[in-house]
């Protein structure tokens, strides 16, 4: 019971922000700029959320950022998938080498590949494009380190079985090794999915057209006018409510998966 409570507790701190969030875009901008703090709106009134859909091209800004996270989301779990299980079931020389390069690579930021990487999609004309946003991060080391860590819980017992039945090896790992990997790929999914939703830096540099602009670039554009004209205030606090609703909803309905993941991916 107690450990019930505390668990509460910390979500209500958790989810205070967003609740903050959700009453202030009711307020009027008089409310926002007297009362900053204030939790309850005195005079709620839904002109922030008539702004931000008349002021603002939210619907391209989500399709946006749905195409780019969705695909570099899938893409990463098709490569992950071999990768992760040659890491964790198969046998060849220099195959812990091979492991801790890729653990490495999670320690190098971003901003270090970005030159490398620019220069390369400005070579093929991919700059300015969504295939430029997308083709970067088709390869994800954490990708596969999850992926890896969730197949050795799958017993080598059984594709044992699989191989002395006759199964190939791409057969023992499709009917074996894949079936049990649901809630593993449940966690690496909502990774990259939070990851690349939330991503600012390769867009910022790679976009120069803002009809290809995802939510966080977008938002950012409407928040540097907010600096400038309070008139501005609702409509980012709104915006910034939207961004963050899909992520909150898909952690919710995949909880239980996401959980299961976790606990399967415990280092070995």
């Amino acid at each position: 019971m107690k450990r019930r409570l505390l668990l509460v507790l910390v979500a209500l701190v958790w989810l205070f922000p967003y609740l903050w969030m959700g009453l202030t875009s009711l307020k009027p901008l008089d409310e926002i700029i007297h009362s900053p703090t204030a939790l309850l709106p005195l005079h709620p009134t839904l002109d922030a959320y008539r702004e931000v859909f008349r002021t603002l091209p939210v619907t391209r800004y989500f399709l946006n950022t749905s195409v780019m996270a969705l695909s570099i989301a899938a893409l990463q779990i098709v490569l992950a998938l071999p990768a992760g299980y040659a890491l964790a079931k198969l046998r060849f020389r220099g195959k812990r080498l091979t492991f801790a390069l890729i653990v490495a690579t999670l320690l190098v930021p971003a901003q270090v590949r970005f030159v490398p990487v620019f220069s390369m999609l400005a070579g093929v004309h991919l700059v300015n494009t969504l295939s430029g946003l997308i083709l970067p991060f088709g390869v994800s080391a954490l990708g596969t380190f999850l992926v890896r860590q969730a197949l050795l819980n799958v017993p080598d017992s059984q594709i044992e079985a699989a191989r002395i039945d006759g199964a190939s090896e791409l057969t023992a790992y499709v009917r074996v090794a894949l079936r049990m990997l649901g809630p593993g790929l449940v966690t690496v999914f909502l990774f990259q999915l939070t990851a690349i939703w939330n991503n600012f830096f390769l867009p910022m540099v790679m976009l120069s057209d803002q009809q290809l602009y995802p939510v966080s670039l977008g938002l950012y554009a409407w928040n540097s006018a907010a600096t400038v004209s309070p008139e501005y205030y609702p409509i980012v606090i709104m915006g910034s409510l939207l961004a963050v609703l899909p992520l909150i909803v898909a952690f919710i309905l995949l909880q239980r998966f996401w959980r299961s993941g976790l606990t399967a991916g415990a280092v070995k």
